[in-house]
């Protein structure tokens, strides 16, 4: 780590915390009483907050005022403003499971998003957030990419149609533009929020809202960060499909989602020996909810892709279960959960058959470890973890992973989809296994603090792969603040 790369860190930490403290000192001025309003929920994707029946005379937030200011008499015209600013601290030591100097690393990394939110009326609504991700010095292979950079862009830029159907809260949006999308656990469609700069896809979105079910369908083409120019669609593959997610039984204690997702790329891409261009179709379904008042409850998801790579034909699947309990009337609130995710790996290399699941645009960094290591293709992880609050601001969470590959002709991918280690003749199943811990402080509705540390044991794959040279354990530390507004 070099003196420059440690200076600059600490100084947008310092920075960071000031402007956060600050603005929370602000708010503290504000008078305590309980407000005769209930806060919407922040949420990732900011556009989902709803605050069309928000009075700023009833709270008692600094903010307030923003978040819906009257345009014309009626109030039928108002607009909101939003933002985010965050910082995070990351440290690591043999990154790339590399004992050279170079492989350790500490680093700064920023992001600030702000939004507008114009509502005319009941049916007309337009959404602007711009967002400026940066990063200090780093000097680990790759250096600022991608997912850390993106000087200055827009996060979401659309305009809705709301069309309601007669006084229920069914409703049918046309939605156009550039939009983050976000279906069930994000296992396979999400932002990634956890990196420094979002995903975003531009395209047109139908939202049907029927009784207990909403359906989406749309069509996109997802847009590739460019860290120091303004963020082009035409450079990424097409994106559509239809996501519907509604509740089943007696008294909807079932959830179900149900979904077909297809892609296209539009320069070849390489599957474990097979290239081509890709074009694959995912069908998918997902049953989640709780046993009774047991304290239970269970996520269940599978999903199969077919279509062709080249010439040769798509046959791959993945599925992922998890089970949890959650101690009732306990003090700190205990909770513990195991869980188990397969995905396919291709069993022939540069056969007419390509088995290696494609896991499209995942929030890996939930399911997957939080060094984001391993990716959700060829990998067979057993999951275990719990979690308690010994005061009710402080969350501590403890997770376990143990990852071995699918298929022993296949290679072991990254959290980005890319090959983390090419296989070779004879290489162990044994990828590895991660310990994270993580503590989470909720300072107010505004201000999370949140801090971690990780452990990756590299498997004898890593070894039986590195020619004895590569096979080091990972450590990762690092520190976040985030303040929504």
């Amino acid at each position: 780590m070099t003196t420059k790369t440690s200076l600059k860190s600490k100084l947008l930490c310092a920075g960071a915390l000031v402007l956060v403290t600050s603005i929370s000192a602000q708010a503290a001025d504000e008078p305590a009483e309980t407000p005769s309003v209930e806060y919407p929920k922040f949420q990732t994707l900011r556009f989902n907050e709803d605050w069309s029946d928000f009075d700023p005379s009833l709270g008692n937030d600094y903010w307030d005022d923003l978040k819906h200011h009257k345009l014309n008499d009626d109030g039928s015209v108002w607009v909101g403003l939003g933002g985010e600013f965050r910082i995070r601290t990351e440290s690591w030591k043999s990154f790339g499971f590399s004992p050279a100097s170079n492989r350790d690393d500490s680093f700064g990394l920023g992001r600030v998003q702000l939004y507008t939110d114009w509502h005319f009326g009941e049916n007309f609504r337009i959404f602007i957030e711009g967002e400026s991700a940066f990063a200090t010095d780093r000097d680990l292979p790759g250096g600022r990419r991608a997912l850390d950079v993106d000087e200055f862009d827009l996060q979401n830029a659309f305009a809705d149609i709301i069309l309601p159907f007669d006084d229920s809260d069914n409703s049918l949006t046309l939605r156009l533009g550039r939009q983050g999308l976000s279906y069930g656990k994000q296992r396979l469609v999400s932002t990634l929020p956890w990196a420094n700069s979002q995903r975003s896809w531009d395209g047109g979105r139908a939202i049907l809202k029927l009784n207990n079910w909403r359906v989406d369908g749309f069509y996109t083409r997802y847009t590739p960060v460019l860290k120091y120019k303004f963020n082009d669609w035409r450079l990424g593959p097409d994106f559509w499909g239809v996501y519907a997610t509604g509740q089943l039984g007696e008294n909807d204690e079932i959830g179900v989602d149900l979904y077909y997702l297809g892609i296209e790329y539009d320069t070849a891409r390489t599957y474990n020996g097979t290239t081509g261009i890709e074009d694959r179709q995912t069908l998918g379904a997902r049953l989640f909810g709780k046993l009774g008042d047991s304290g239970f409850s269970y996520d269940l998801e599978g999903a199969y892709q077919l279509g062709d790579v080249g010439t040769a034909d798509v046959n791959a699947y993945m599925f992922a279960t998890q089970l949890a309990y959650a101690f009732k009337d306990s003090d700190w609130s205990p909770k513990m959960y195991v869980g188990y995710d397969y995905s396919s790996g291709d069993d022939v290399a540069g056969d007419s058959d390509v088995e290696t699941f494609n896991q499209l645009f995942p929030l890996g960094h939930a399911y997957n470890g939080f060094m984001d290591l391993i990716g959700r293709q060829n990998i067979t992880d057993l999951s275990a973890g719990f979690s308690f609050k010994p005061h009710k601001k402080f969350l501590v969470k403890v997770d376990y992973h143990h990852f071995t590959r699918s298929s022993d002709a296949d290679s072991v991918y990254n959290a980005g989809g890319g090959v983390l280690r090419a296989t070779a003749a004879g290489a162990s199943d044994e990828v590895g296994q991660e310990i994270d811990l993580t503590v989470k402080f909720t300072v107010d509705r505004h201000l999370t603090l949140q801090a971690g540390y990780s452990h990756f044991f590299a498997g004898d794959y890593f070894t039986d792969t590195s020619g004895g040279t590569a096979d080091e354990d990972i450590d990762f530390f690092y520190f976040q603040a985030v303040y929504k507004f």
